[in-house]
């Protein structure tokens, strides 16, 4: 198990490689705000965790392990943004200060119970795919869903 600070880490590294296609220490010191000798520790953290490829002043790559990781965490974010936000109706500042503490203190089993409900509650889909946070298939089955039912409405 990560600390909370690592996956922060492996987040950002996620989204600055989706954003720039690739990642590199001065960029992740930049979004975290954090020093460059911070973030070396942290990568060598995760290195040895096997959740990033990484040679001192070498290129920074997510592992397959540390991909999905990141996928896990933004999603387990999005749900608790969503179930605070829209169900709870919490003004937006709140629900993302709440999700993120949420991220990663529930269990996958909670998660995937939650996600059910917040997308019960606002008709996005009925997850009858057996929702599990952990699998890639159900994630892209709940996009489908929600591209499909922006379309209808335009």
């Amino acid at each position: 198990m990560i600390s909370k600070s690592q996956e922060e880490y492996i987040k950002t590294m996620y989204i600055l490689k989706k954003q720039t296609g690739g990642i590199r220490v001065t960029d992740i010191a930049l979004k975290m705000n954090c020093t460059k000798p911070s973030v070396n520790k942290a990568l060598n953290n995760l290195k040895e965790n096997g959740l990033i490829n990484y040679e001192t002043y070498g290129t920074i790559e997510l592992t397959l392990e540390g991909e999905n990781l990141a996928k896990k965490i933004l999603e387990a974010y999005d749900i608790g943004y969503l179930f605070f936000k829209d169900v709870l109706n919490l003004s937006e500042e709140q629900a993302k200060n709440e999700a993120e503490k949420l991220k990663s203190n529930l269990e996958d089993a909670t998660i995937n119970k939650l996600a059910k409900y917040v997308y019960k509650v606002l008709d996005i889909n009925n997850l009858d795919c057996n929702y599990d946070i952990n699998k890639e298939k159900c994630r892209s089955c709940l996009r489908r869903t929600s591209i499909k039912k922006k379309g209808d409405i335009a």
